[in-house]
């Protein structure tokens, strides 16, 4: 059995296009079409075997009807690469590119690409190309059971599993958004599935008749990433294997060292792990790379063949959310929303500071409470390091003390009457900024403080003690003259912080209340 280079085009759309990706895909275009000849060519000789097989069989009556079938077979194909080879030449002079050269003008050209391939009514090349694939696909199902269409649907095809790519239909998943080189490489592994399928169905036929199977021996290690960008702290994805395999090839592949579990299926191995943060760049970015091998018996004796594969990786941007994420305020639960989009579902934040307190809340929510001036946050998500971020510290601002008498606030000024200091009220206001950004953190109260009913420079009355916000002085309505003064001062104030912790308030306040 013939085994067929295959090419996984994956993540393709997802990188940014430079020129140096555009030439590589034009190296992969190039091999792809120098393999495929050789192995239509291989195919003639394949049909000479079977040929050769039914002349040796002294041209039985079966014999003759698997080489006609065979001959038919490779007519069909012939008819299909040819048509491959329409598409592939109207493509390249659409793109203002000279027919039946190799070099192209412009290697990019996505917006005629998309004209060509796609249309603008679904008109474009691409969606007779999929029923003449399909339609060859359905004819070679005739002798190899089982031969699934060339050219699917993202919702039907099981390659494709981003969500955002499942509704494209064929055209727009192989030649949306696609440059000329790429779309050209796209042509060309169609070529390289439509030759796989006619040596399954040769290599049918042969068996029928007792011919030789031609092996195909051009080999190399091929790897398909799913995006060689990473963000650190999220899974690299990618597909190691030989661009060449037949059946019964054992092959042993090995990750940097590490053997990989090859499927039998596919002859795959597949390699995952988790991008390591870096040195970044000044924009993010991080080069690293790893080391594929593979090794097979060929001939009785072992070749390995090694691809080296680079990928960047890309430092994660942290998002702070916060009412006050310019400073924070010492002392205070301070609550902050760390989110780092580029990690997805993948994102397990743990915290730590220094200068502060550390409490966890939901996932990427954390409060800090600082206990010097300034404060640095480090992020981390499964134990890899995200970033960093440092913060002043705010000291708390005392709040406004005001009094009130008999439900008005006393006026030092222009004086109170006599009989409203009856009940006396000490509030504490707070910052009207602090309480906006930290409301939790802005309950004051005041808890003691003294008065005394003085006459010129005498005490009437006092000083007398008040254990809380607020006190009954009759005794002092009923002993004032007018002219007396109400002289307040504030010996304590407290704060309940996010805890529901009492803490002291160093601060003092005085009022002298003339009365009327």
């Amino acid at each position: 059995m013939i085994g067929m280079m295959y090419l996984v085009l994956t993540a393709l759309l997802a990188l940014q296009v430079n020129s140096a990706i555009l030439l590589k895909f034009k190296f992969i275009d190039d091999s792809l079409t120098d393999v495929n000849a050789k192995t239509d060519k291989a195919a003639d000789g394949t049909v000479k075997g079977i040929q050769e097989a039914v002349a040796k069989n002294r041209n039985q009556a079966a014999d003759q009807a698997v080489l006609k079938q065979s001959e038919e077979i490779r007519s069909k194909t012939k008819e299909v690469l040819a048509y491959l080879a329409g598409v592939r030449e109207k493509l390249v002079t659409a793109t203002e590119n000279d027919k039946g050269k190799n070099e192209y003008k412009n290697m990019s050209a996505e917006d005629k690409v998309a004209i060509t391939m796609l249309g603008g009514t679904r008109n474009g090349l691409a969606y007779p190309m999929q029923k003449t694939l399909n339609d060859y696909s359905s004819y070679i199902g005739q002798f190899v059971p089982g031969a699934s269409p060339l050219a699917l649907d993202a919702k039907v095809d099981p390659r494709v599993t981003d969500p955002e790519q499942k509704n494209k239909n064929f055209a727009e998943l192989n030649f949306e958004n696609t440059p000329l080189v790429a779309a050209l490489a796209v042509l060309s592994q169609k070529e390289t599935e439509v030759l796989k399928y006619e040596a399954d169905a040769l290599q049918k036929q042969a068996e029928k008749v007792g011919a030789k199977t031609i092996v195909f021996d051009k080999l190399g290690a091929f790897a398909s990433a799913e995006s060689n960008t990473v963000a650190a702290g999220t899974k690299y994805k990618a597909e190691l294997f030989l661009t060449a395999a037949a059946s019964g090839l054992k092959q042993n592949m090995t990750y940097n060292g590490s053997a990989l579990t090859v499927d039998p299926k596919t002859n795959h191995g597949k390699i995952e792990f988790t991008a390591r943060p870096g040195n970044f760049d000044a924009s993010g970015n991080a080069k690293a790379s790893w080391t594929g091998t593979i090794r097979i018996n060929q001939n009785g004796r072992d070749t390995t063949f090694k691809v080296v594969v680079p990928y960047t990786i890309t430092k994660p941007v942290m998002q702070i959310q916060s009412a006050s994420v310019q400073a924070l305020y010492y002392k205070c639960g301070n609550k902050l929303s760390v989110q780092v989009p580029a990690l997805g579902a993948q994102y397990q934040p743990s915290f730590s500071a220094s200068g502060a307190s550390v409490i966890t809340g939901q996932k990427g929510e954390v409060t800090l409470v600082p206990n010097s001036r300034e404060v640095t946050l480090n992020v981390s998500s499964g134990g890899n390091a995200i970033g960093s971020q440092t913060f002043k510290v705010r000291p708390i601002p005392n709040p406004t003390i005001k009094c009130y008498a008999g439900g008005s606030e006393a006026n030092e000024k222009q004086g109170t009457p006599g009989t409203a200091i009856r009940s006396i009220t000490l509030r504490a206001i707070p910052d009207p900024g602090f309480q906006t950004f930290l409301p939790e953190d802005a309950r004051y109260r005041v808890s003691r403080f003294t008065a005394v009913l003085a006459r010129g420079k005498r005490p009437v009355i006092g000083p007398k003690t008040i254990n809380g916000a607020q006190g009954d002085f009759s005794d002092m309505v009923n002993a004032y003259k007018e002219g007396d003064r109400l002289f307040l001062e504030v010996q304590a104030v407290q704060r309940m912080n996010f805890q529901n912790q009492v803490e002291d308030v160093n601060m003092t306040r005085t009022f002298n209340i003339p009365l009327q």
